[in-house]
């Protein structure tokens, strides 16, 4: 047990661990700056549809009697408007209490906890999106889902773009410096073999 917390000691002390580690930390906090950032540009781009980018939904025709939503007959099909929900509750609750309604016309009346039971009903098997609610079974396409996420990549995609290019150019300044430096080095080398050759035909002219 000692060797195996050893060997995990040594790899979380590793400094590419330790990189990617801060990369992670550093990645998920740039995320949600952009997610910040898409939803003001969205929202900004689509003020005038009604629910904002979340609005941005189309409900494909019903293929079977199960997408159809909870009761078309009282206006419960495969989506609604919001200002509609309390009417449909209404609506729902007389259907589900028609016989104690014709006993008593008052019965909801009386208890509107069986009205809000029927909105919580009819909650529980829409979604919203922005100011509709679309039956859960029912197909649909979430265009701002889509745009959102095509938006994220290219935002992401530009910001690492950006960065390349800077590592880029810092490691060419880099190359560029260390190549300078082989160069000074050689016309030293060169300067001082030029010296020692011209020191040795002096000793030389001296000798003779």
């Amino acid at each position: 047990m000692k060797k195996f917390f050893g060997e995990f000691k040594t790899f979380i002390a590793r400094g590419n661990v330790l990189d990617m580690a801060v990369g992670v930390v550093i990645g998920g906090a740039f995320s949600a700056i952009v997610t910040a950032l898409v939803n003001i540009l969205l929202s900004v781009c689509t003020w005038a549809v009604p629910g904002g980018l979340k609005g941005l939904v189309t409900v494909l025709p019903a293929a079977n009697d199960m997408q159809r939503g909870m009761n078309e007959t009282i206006g419960l099909g495969q989506s609604f408007q919001a200002s509609e929900l309390h009417a449909l509750g209404v609506k729902l609750a007389e259907a589900n209490y028609a016989e104690q309604i014709s006993e008593n016309a008052n019965y909801l009346k009386e208890n509107p906890n069986l009205i809000e039971s029927a909105k919580s009903t009819i909650l529980s098997k829409y979604t919203l999106h922005g100011t509709t609610y679309t039956y859960n079974l029912s197909a649909v396409i979430d265009w701002g889902t889509f745009i959102n996420a095509i938006i994220s990549f290219l935002i992401v995609a530009f910001v690492l773009f950006l960065i390349v290019k800077a590592f880029n150019k810092m490691r060419e300044a880099q190359e560029k410096a260390k190549a300078k430096a082989k160069e000074k080095i050689a016309e030293k080398m060169e300067a001082k073999g030029a010296e020692a050759a011209a020191e040795a035909a002096v000793e030389t002219e001296a000798a003779e």
